[in-house]
């Protein structure tokens, strides 16, 4: 089991060198997780999310390489015995990864090339080390050992290799250093006084990037140079345009600051953030292509294929919809866009917010469908009004007295004109609103409660700028957002 773990490793490994130079997402293991990612309907993907947060990538290659770990043990057990099916579980494990990359959105012809150098390398080295193993002695022993240990170190340091020169490759790291982000031709209004409510443990009202929760479909991080990138804008409009990341930032750049939510976002859930955006309106790039009058929908899509549907009247009206290039002042990390991506304000992210964005095809909903339009959820995704309760936090202790209870709300696009908590289903209390920065982005809210001493339940609901009141009816995300009051148990001492 040893050789096969060692065969497995260098196979692996050679992938990995491989994929660094074709394309990081062809390499075996990423291949296959993306498949899953691709094939799981929307209530395992929200399981995953709810169970292990943005670690959720991470926990699945994790298990790929884990079962690719057993299977090769597997492997090197049966090749060892002297059964060929061993070695040719090996090919159908890379025939099988081959197919996985191949067959992604992104793919080229190219992508089968790190399943097939890994596949054959993997099974020479499988069959020379079970050869041996069939005719060890004493001696011969000790060095089937030594040259399975150096086959699988020499595994080990293809796949670090095989990583670093994958971003050695597509520098991205080294493009977005050299971004300069230009100077707004509008930029973000000064934020008013009492945007925070100041109790502590309240996040602040922008989120800092590496903060910023992070939901996609991509295992391995496109990897895109600013000076390559271009944005082909297309389908049913008088005039095809091609925009260059020259041409974007010499446009008339529009800064603000906005809130994106996830779709997949539990009631009281923290897959939202808030940050102050760079970016060209995605308005004034339309306007150059000239939809025609039928067209309802763009058709976004990012470098590895994923695909996103945008109601047409939301990308051309008074909203700052915008294609980014900076986040909290800084060009956009890697792992949130880089070099471009989409923030459109009032929509769940999985409609809007395209990462890496190198296409915009202008259709209609009866014509085209989204990635996950396509998995059942809603093809428009607008966002519904939420809040939560931050402080305290659910389970706490609590001393009695003067207790502030604090959280955010929000309702993109309709603003927030009041909250209200309850406590054990008594009557509703209007909490205290921070000063609104706009109606783009989440505010703070702050209720002074008089805690008495044992268990109690906290409640919160608000209301937006038409006036509705968030519904406390609880549904699940999908297919189109979760709702309910968000509800949390202290207990006060």
């Amino acid at each position: 089991m040893a050789y096969g773990l060692a065969a497995g490793t260098l196979g692996l490994g050679v992938a990995q060198v491989v994929a660094g130079v074709v394309a990081p997402a062809s390499a075996p293991l990423v291949a296959l997780g993306a498949v899953v990612v691709d094939s799981v309907p929307p209530a395992v993907k929200d399981a995953a999310i709810a169970t292990f947060g943005t670690h959720d990538k991470q926990v699945l290659l994790g298990g790929a390489v884990l079962i690719a770990a057993l299977l090769s043990a597997l492997a090197g057990w049966l090749t060892g015995r002297g059964h060929s099916i061993g070695l040719w579980l090996v090919v159908a494990l890379g025939a099988l990864a081959a197919l996985a990359a191949a067959t992604r959105r992104s793919a080229d012809m190219l992508a089968v090339l790190p399943s097939v150098a890994g596949t054959i390398v993997g099974t020479v080295a499988l069959a020379r080390l079970a050869s041996a193993r069939r005719q060890e002695n004493g001696d011969t022993t000790r060095r089937t050992v030594l040259e399975a240990g150096v086959i699988a170190a020499g595994g080990l340091l293809a796949v670090g290799g095989g990583q670093l020169l994958g971003r050695t490759v597509r520098n991205s790291n080294a493009s977005r250093r050299e971004i300069q982000l230009p100077t707004p031709a509008s930029s973000a209004p000064s934020l008013p006084a009492g945007v925070e409510v100041g109790v502590d443990g309240m996040p602040s009202f922008r989120t800092a990037n590496e903060d910023f929760y992070r939901i996609d479909t991509a295992l391995v991080v496109p990897r895109l140079v600013a000076a390559e990138w271009s944005l082909r804008v297309h389908g049913m409009v008088e005039r095809e345009v091609t925009l260059r990341y020259s041409d974007l930032v010499a446009g008339p750049l529009v800064e603000r600051d906005l809130t994106l939510i996830c779709v997949s976002n539990e009631v009281g859930g923290h897959l939202t953030g808030n940050a102050r955006w760079l970016g060209l309106p995605v308005a004034s790039v339309l306007a150059r292509a000239r939809p025609t009058a039928d067209a309802d929908m763009v058709l976004s899509k990012s470098s590895d294929g994923w695909t996103a549907s945008t109601p047409l009247p939301v990308l051309t009206d008074a909203r700052d919809a915008l294609l980014a290039i900076g986040m909290n002042g800084e060009p956009l990390p890697i792992e949130h866009g880089f070099p471009v991506r989409m923030v459109v304000p009032g929509l769940y992210g999985y409609v809007s917010a395209t990462k890496w964005v190198v296409d915009l095809e202008v259709t209609r909903f009866d014509r085209a469908t989204a990635y996950w339009t396509t998995r059942g959820w809603s093809a428009r995704g607008p966002v519904k009004t939420q809040s939560r309760i931050d402080v305290p936090r659910a389970g706490e202790r609590v001393t009695a007295g003067r207790v502030a209870v604090a959280g955010i709300a929000w309702a993109q696009h309709r603003g927030i004109d009041g909250v209200e908590v309850r406590v054990d289903e008594g009557p509703w209390r209007p909490a205290r609103l921070a000063a609104e920065a706009s109606v783009d982005t989440w505010r703070q809210w702050v209720w002074e409660w008089d805690a008495a001493p044992g268990r109690h339940t906290l409640q919160v609901r608000a209301i937006d700028g038409t006036g509705a009141v968030q519904t406390g009816e609880e549904a699940p995300p999908p297919p189109d957002g979760a709702t309910g009051w968000h509800t949390i148990d202290v207990d006060v001492v």
